[in-house]
Parts: structure tokens; C-alpha cells; sequence
């Protein structure tokens, strides 16, 4: 990779699993370069950093914050630590990437997006799905009339995991649960594609721990559209999303939040699959496995000096995140945090 005078310098916060595949789809865009990591571990920093050959490892955030270098901060800790990871970038007038949910609660993700606006730098979730190109083509089709309206749409997402009570799924303290760590997916897609619910019910079966294990949501709207939606840390799902109309329906497969193609189901016409060009996907295509997209996005505001991404704005974050609380105060879910 050569740089160029307008490279984009990240730096990496945390590194865990995803902070890795972030790193090395990173490294398959030439206009970024990752400068810098930073853990609460010196030695955990040290070795990531040698593993995808980073120059600079810090032993603290605030550390990785301070550094000259860093245009950009991608915040890959545990959801629990999100709000203050992204605070202390933010104070140091770092723009961030902040993995998805952006907090715990809609009263910590307004507190981020109010330092970010004030101090006129750029806050982002990450929120793949919502960069990734064969996304972006159903959402053309859809505004197209390909469906007709939209009446309803379907989204899963579930795995089997440990039912060790001290498993971070399981820690109330950290954000533990189905509905953060994986219905943020299929609540999101359902924000994508109709807006704000206008009614929001839910039912959902709690560990002892007190976080869900399986969550139903049904969100309603003033337009007649509905949205089922579940996940679960109890059985894995289909992990698949359906947007059905009145002249028609999309099918995304399994790994929705990050599809390679989908199928268009129109009245009179054999189904047709969708593919977009060079669109790496949830099972880990050649070009990467997804999280370039969403980090060119962020570099291209960046160059263009915008402070929020219009495939990802700071106001549907929060739209989100108020469903996401709407349904822990129905199931009966509460964090510390809160």
C-alpha cells in the first residue's frame, strides 16, 4: 500500500476477534492505514499490534486518544464499555467508529452524539449492514415500487451460546443478553427499512442473571407495516430477513447484516437473484469480510469534512436505541448502567 497525502490514519481501540477482522479489511483500502492500537493490557496491544504489523501499541486508551498520528478511532470493545471509550476520543477531538449498539441506553447514546455535535467532530456506528452495497441496492429497489408498499418484515438472529453465568452474555454489568449483542441486527434492519415504530411490543424468557435469553419483538406502524422480529443466545436461528409488499417480497440468507445477494420475488415473474459486484459478505468473501465498506464511508466524510454519515446518521442511532430500550422496559431487562 502506498500513502498518499490524504491517508486516513486510524487507530484501533480494543483487540478482540472483530478489532482483528476490522484490521485486515482495513488493510485492503489504500486511501486508510491503521497507525496505532490501544488496549488496557500493554501486552495485549503489543501483540496485536505486531500481528498485523501496527508501528504504535499503547498500554491505555487515553493514551491512544493523545497520539498526533490517529485521525480516527474504530472502538471495538464490549458494547458495556462503549460509552466511555467513545467519550474519551471524543474529548480529544478524535473522530470514531464506535461498534454497534453505540451504548448500553438511549440516555448515554444522546450524551455521545451531544459531545460529538458540540465539539464538531465526527461520531459513527458501525453499522455495517447499512454500508454494504447489496443493502443499498434493495433499498433502491424497494424505493423503486419493486415490492410495491411494504407491508411487512422479518428478521432472526440466534446462536447457542455458554450458559456459564459468568459469560459476558450473561452479565447484566455487561450488557449481557440476546436483544444488545445480537437483536441491535434485526431491530436495525427493520429501522432501515420503515422508520420509527409507532408501537413497540415484546415478550422475551430471562436467565437467572436477569438478562434475555429468547426476545420476541412486534413493532408496529401508522403505515399497516409490521415487523417480527426475535433473537436468542439459546438456539441458532435462520439468521435470515424478509421485506414482503403488495407487489412482491425480498429474501436476504443467512448472514442478512452482511449479504452477498438476495432474492427478488415479484408478482409474475421468476424469482431473481441479486448480486452486486465485488461485495464481500458474511461468510467471508474473497475481498474481505465486510467492515471495508463501513470504514470507507467513514473516511469518505472525513475527506469531505462531515461531522455524520447520511448511511448511517446520528438521529437513526438514536431512533434505534429508543426501541432497544422500549423493549428492555418490556421484558423486563435492566443494566446497572441504567
Amino acid at each position: 500500500m502506498t500513502r498518499t497525502d490524504d491517508t486516513i490514519r486510524w487507530g484501533i481501540l480494543a483487540t478482540g476477534g472483530i478489532a482483528g477482522a476490522f484490521a485486515r479489511d482495513l488493510a485492503t483500502l489504500p486511501e486508510g492505514e491503521t497507525v496505532a492500537v490501544g488496549s488496557r493490557s500493554p501486552e495485549s496491544a503489543r501483540r496485536f499490534a505486531d500481528a498485523h504489523g501496527i508501528p504504535r501499541a499503547y498500554g491505555s486508551w487515553a493514551e491512544l486518544a493523545a497520539d498526533p498520528d490517529v485521525d480516527v478511532v474504530y472502538v471495538a470493545t464490549p458494547h458495556s464499555a462503549h460509552f466511555e471509550a467513545a467519550t474519551v476520543c471524543l474529548e480529544a477531538g478524535k473522530a470514531v467508529l464506535c461498534e454497534k449498539p453505540l451504548t448500553l441506553n438511549l440516555a448515554q447514546a444522546r450524551e455521545l452524539v451531544e459531545l460529538a455535535r458540540r465539539r464538531k467532530v465526527f461520531l459513527m456506528e458501525a453499522m455495517w449492514t447499512y454500508c454494504s452495497p447489496v443493502v443499498r441496492r434493495m433499498l433502491e429497489l424497494i424505493a423503486d415500487g419493486a415490492v410495491g408498499e411494504v407491508r411487512s418484515v422479518h428478521a432472526d438472529f440466534g446462536i447457542t451460546a455458554p450458559e456459564d453465568p459468568a459469560h459476558r452474555l450473561r452479565d447484566p454489568r455487561l450488557g449481557g443478553g440476546a436483544l444488545l449483542d445480537l437483536g441491535v441486527y434485526p431491530v436495525s434492519f427493520a429501522h432501515l427499512v420503515l422508520g420509527a415504530p409507532s408501537s413497540v411490543a415484546a415478550w422475551a424468557h430471562l436467565t437467572p442473571e436477569g438478562v434475555d435469553e429468547t426476545t420476541g419483538v412486534l413493532l408496529g406502524y401508522d403505515s399497516g407495516a409490521v415487523a417480527t422480529l426475535s433473537c436468542s443466545i439459546a438456539a441458532a436461528s435462520p439468521t435470515v430477513a424478509a421485506v414482503s409488499g403488495t407487489r412482491g417480497r425480498i429474501e436476504l440468507p443467512h448472514g442478512f447484516f452482511a449479504p452477498e445477494t438476495f432474492l427478488l420475488h415479484r408478482a409474475g415473474h421468476e424469482p431473481e437473484e441479486i448480486r452486486v459486484p465485488g461485495a464481500p459478505g458474511a461468510s467471508g468473501a474473497r475481498d474481505g469480510a465486510g467492515y471495508a465498506h463501513e470504514a470507507a464511508e467513514v473516511m469518505r466524510c472525513l475527506r469531505e469534512k462531515e461531522t455524520e454519515s447520511p448511511l448511517v446518521p446520528l438521529d437513526g442511532t438514536l431512533a434505534v436505541m429508543a426501541t432497544l430500550d422500549a423493549v428492555r422496559e418490556r421484558i423486563g431487562v435492566r443494566y446497572p448502567q441504567d
